[in-house]
């Protein structure tokens, strides 16, 4: 069935996780009138899940009152422990924390619950798609779908082709993207993808240059702002996205790409005493 607004985007989608990025993911697919439902462990869970999405579906109304309705939206939101409320999903997009064996044992349980040709999307920001669609039964119809936090306010989302995802499920994802009203970038399989191994790769030497004594962090992002024009600097965006989640994705970095990637001191010692950004109310800033 298509989206009766949108047509070729899918009218109902599964999201497993309501942490921070599915909460975003479920919002986004929300704003364009589409039925979502939201899997998790438990039923506290789950219920933090709603509230998330409702929460920051309240916002958004907020600063744009013609957005839609919270209770019209609140409406086509459900929440489950079960996965099998994704059986008549047309996409399913997995938002787990960044483990592999936990991505794996989650995108298996999710297949197991799905029907052949439903989507299955991983929104990984740095794991090797094509390895774990290697752990499924149909890895011709998954792919990752890379979104940013915060979902709502974010245009980017990249489309990460597997090595045996199907050719014409590249062009639907992209298509999906753009009915969200972001852009697409796509790009092949790759440790960190384009935007992880990037960004992280400044945010790295970033911290190298604070535990030397070159600036203070806040003159770093200074100058990133002010002369390269970034929104926010590397280490402000590191609180944002939590230090354990950057320090997550430059170990896996520094086992498949180098040493050139390898953690510095700062941010293992950070992450150590629970300093991981915005979350823990401290990071590289105060929050």
């Amino acid at each position: 069935m298509n989206n009766p607004v949108l047509p070729g985007f899918p009218d109902c989608v599964g999201v497993l996780g309501g942490g921070r990025m599915g909460a975003g993911i479920a919002h986004a697919f929300l704003v364009k009138g589409v039925d979502v439902v939201v899997v998790e462990r438990d039923e506290a869970a789950a219920l933090a899940g709603r509230e998330r999405v409702e929460a920051s579906a309240a916002k958004s109304i907020e600063r744009n009152p013609e957005s839609g309705s919270l209770k019209e939206m609140a409406s086509r939101l459900s929440v489950s422990v079960d996965y099998a409320a994704f059986g008549d999903r047309e996409l399913v997009v997995e938002a787990v924390p960044e483990d592999w064996a936990l991505k794996i044992a989650a995108l298996r349980k999710v297949e197991d619950h799905i029907t052949p040709g439903t989507v299955l999307a991983s929104n990984t920001s740095s794991l090797s798609v094509s390895g774990l669609a290697e752990e499924l039964q149909r890895p011709q119809d998954f792919l990752g779908l890379h979104f940013f936090n915060p979902v709502p306010a974010s245009t980017l989302v990249e489309v990460v082709i597997g090595k045996k995802t199907l050719p014409e499920l590249v062009e639907r994802a992209r298509s999906w993207v753009h009915g969200l009203g972001k852009t697409a970038v796509v790009v092949n399989d790759a440790p960190g993808f384009a935007s992880s191994r990037l960004g992280v790769a400044i945010a790295l030497e970033a911290m190298r240059m604070v535990e030397e004594g070159v600036a203070s962090a806040e003159d770093i992002d200074n100058a990133m702002v002010l002369g390269y024009k970034h929104p926010t600097g590397p280490l402000r965006t590191t609180d944002i996205v939590g230090l354990d989640v950057r320090l997550g994705i430059a170990e896996y970095l520094q086992s498949t790409l180098g040493d050139r990637f390898a953690p510095p001191q700062i941010l293992r010692d950070k992450v150590a005493q629970g300093q991981l950004g915005r979350k823990t109310g401290k990071g590289f800033y105060d929050w």
